[in-house]
């Protein structure tokens, strides 16, 4: 995790591991052994012990991306009008929300679940509430419907995975997954959007920039 080994890179021998940490065998093996199941590592059969190939992959944070301009796909996996959450519908100010529920892949490896959440009082039967990709993505359809995105703010969590998240983003056992509850909002403060995504956390990391002004 640190890069001192590259990706694809082989590790020493179980007895140079032991003897560089003076710790028993038995005691290497374990570790390997946790830190394979965790998919840092993978043995090849009569070949050795070697660095996972892909390092983690780095998300800049922004309200929204095209998902083509870094490498990644999505899955459109429901649209539906539903109850909110609680904490995404004291956000909305509202119970009834439209929800978009996507899969982000890199190449085949997933690396993000979504479920974007808007009022249902103005975002049911819009563009929206399509099981249809939207030209442009979301913020053009809210800029239309009279709410631009002007600012947003993220929480990030870490937390086990739900069984639906551990299958659909092939996260390996014992491995936390990130949380982030975004709220995104519009003029005068209203709040347009609330998407949370979910990344596997072996394989995740974000990237926040912000400028500093005098006034901060």
């Amino acid at each position: 995790m640190a890069g001192v080994l590259s990706p694809g890179e082989q590790l020493p021998s179980t007895a140079q591991l032991a003897e560089r940490y003076g710790v028993a065998g038995a005691t290497v093996q374990n570790a390997l052994k946790l830190l394979k199941d965790e998919g840092f590592l993978v043995g090849r059969a009569g070949a050795g012990v070697y660095v996972r190939e892909t390092h983690a992959f780095t998300i800049k944070t922004a309200a929204y991306f095209d998902p083509a301009s870094r490498g990644v796909t999505y899955k459109i996996l429901d649209v539906a009008e539903v109850e909110a959450p609680a904490d995404v519908a004291n956000a909305l100010g509202e119970q009834r929300a439209v929800c978009r529920t996507r899969l982000m892949l890199r190449g085949d490896v997933p690396v993000e679940l979504s479920r974007s959440y808007y009022p249902a009082s103005w975002a049911a039967g819009t563009a929206l509430a399509d099981r249809k990709r939207i030209r442009g993505g979301a913020p053009v359809v809210l800029a239309e419907l009279g709410y631009p995105q002007r600012e947003w703010t993220d929480r990030v969590s870490a937390r086990p995975p739900t069984r639906e998240e551990a299958e659909l983003l092939e996260v390996p056992d014992g491995v936390p997954v990130l949380r982030q509850f975004r709220t995104i909002y519009s003029d005068d403060g209203r709040v347009a959007e609330v998407t949370v995504m979910i990344k596997p956390g072996h394989q995740t990391e974000l990237e926040y920039r912000r400028t500093v002004t005098d006034e901060d």
